[in-house]
């Protein structure tokens, strides 16, 4: 096989991972990462069409990696569990220092492959802005570690803001859906939900998405949801528009 053949295998497999248009002047990053409701979202879909509308297609750089069922540990190095953390939480802030533990072999891991991709996107590329797009908590609801939560979500921005070099990162948060507001399959949901608005509130650069209504109608399939975990196919693609919409409104208030 030839380098060129290679090489043209190597582009398709990053095509739907990270967008990089044109190199003319300083592009707006965004990043786009968490569990399942992100992983079906396509950023192709809405959410590009969205940011290149407001900025233009040679501003854009869209990096987009998540995986179904994950944890937020998957993204914090520095995870602590409920029991290392002590019963309760407050959420912390900004200057706040968490105290280190031993890292597992799978705390952390999926942000270093959210951040290869990164690294590659941006390489040599002056930055006009950073944005961080977060669709993540089922597992942690589940899980109960809605006690940890904040601080984790808290190290996950404080390792992007140390890697990139930039106190200014915008975030932008899926809110989680109406799916368990009982609290009977996800014992931690309302707390979750609670946890990621209170986030935002303190967060000086920072807006929460509603997705309360993403959930019912025709999912990818064709079968027919209502109040589901997971969202509508028409559902994903309000989301995406909805977080450019959100992120657009961050950079542009700067």
């Amino acid at each position: 096989m030839n380098r060129l053949l290679v090489f043209t295998f190597l582009m398709i497999g990053l095509v739907d991972d990270v967008a990089v248009r044109s190199q003319d002047g300083p592009s707006h990053l965004f990043i786009l990462s968490g569990q399942s409701n992100m992983q079906g979202l396509r950023p192709k879909e809405s959410f590009i069409p969205s940011v290149e509308q407001a900025f233009g297609k040679g501003k854009c750089i869209v990096v987009f990696d998540a995986m179904g069922g994950q944890p937020i540990r998957r993204w914090h190095k520095n995870w602590q569990s409920p029991s290392e953390k002590g019963s309760t939480e407050s959420t912390p802030t900004p200057n706040q220092k968490e105290k280190p533990k031993s890292v597992s072999p799978t705390n952390g891991d999926l942000y270093d492959r959210l951040m290869a991709k990164v690294k590659a996107a941006v390489k040599d590329r002056e930055l006009a802005s950073v944005t961080f797009i977060w669709m993540q908590g089922e597992r942690d609801a589940r899980e109960k570690n809605a006690s940890v939560y904040a601080a984790s979500l808290k190290g996950v921005v404080d390792q992007l803001a140390a890697d990139l070099n930039r106190q200014d990162i915008n975030l932008v948060i899926g809110r989680l859906s109406d799916f368990d507001l009982e609290n009977k399959r996800y014992p931690h949901w309302t707390l979750i939900r609670k946890v990621q608005v209170a986030f935002v509130e303190m967060h000086p650069r920072a807006k929460w998405v509603n997705t309360d209504d993403l959930n019912d109608g025709l999912n990818r399939k064709g079968k027919t949801i209502k109040n589901d975990l997971h969202y509508s196919a028409e559902g994903y693609k309000i989301l995406g528009t909805r977080f450019a919409n959100a992120a657009v409104q961050l950079i542009k208030t700067e």
